[in-house]
């Protein structure tokens, strides 16, 4: 399952809220941190939350769909994607023909037609309720 191109064609990650969140939560630690040795493991979580925010995310190729997270990666081919659902908070998860859903990380109903779009799909506008 390789692609032409190693370089996704879309990258979408967490908000940039976050990741600016995890950097004052981190500087905020350092004080306590700094101040006992016994203090100094609390660093560690503004520190995950800060990774978490830069790894996280979904990249689309052609052929595939990698979901990242703080540890881990999930990568499969379209070709095992039945549909592509939104939540009703505005986030999208894709359910595989094998039944499983696969929550893509990052991916809102607003960035789903560019999705779709590198993976080479139709966008299709269902028309809504009156």
């Amino acid at each position: 399952m390789t692609s032409v191109s190693s370089k996704p064609v879309v990258r979408v990650r967490k908000s940039g809220a976050l990741l600016v969140a995890a950097v004052v939560a981190l500087v905020g630690t350092l004080p306590i941190a700094g101040a006992r040795w016994a203090l100094a493991p609390v660093i560690l979580i503004p520190l995950a939350v800060l990774v978490w925010a830069l790894r996280a995310g979904t990249d689309v190729w052609p052929d595939r769909v990698r979901v990242r997270a703080l540890l881990g990666s999930t990568t499969v081919s379209w070709d095992e994607v039945d549909e592509l659902v939104p939540d009703g908070r505005g986030r999208v998860s894709a359910v595989l023909i094998h039944g499983s859903v696969l929550p893509l990380t990052g991916v809102t109903t607003a960035n789903l037609p560019a999705i779709l779009k590198a993976a080479g799909q139709e966008v299709s506008n269902p028309q809504s309720p009156d």
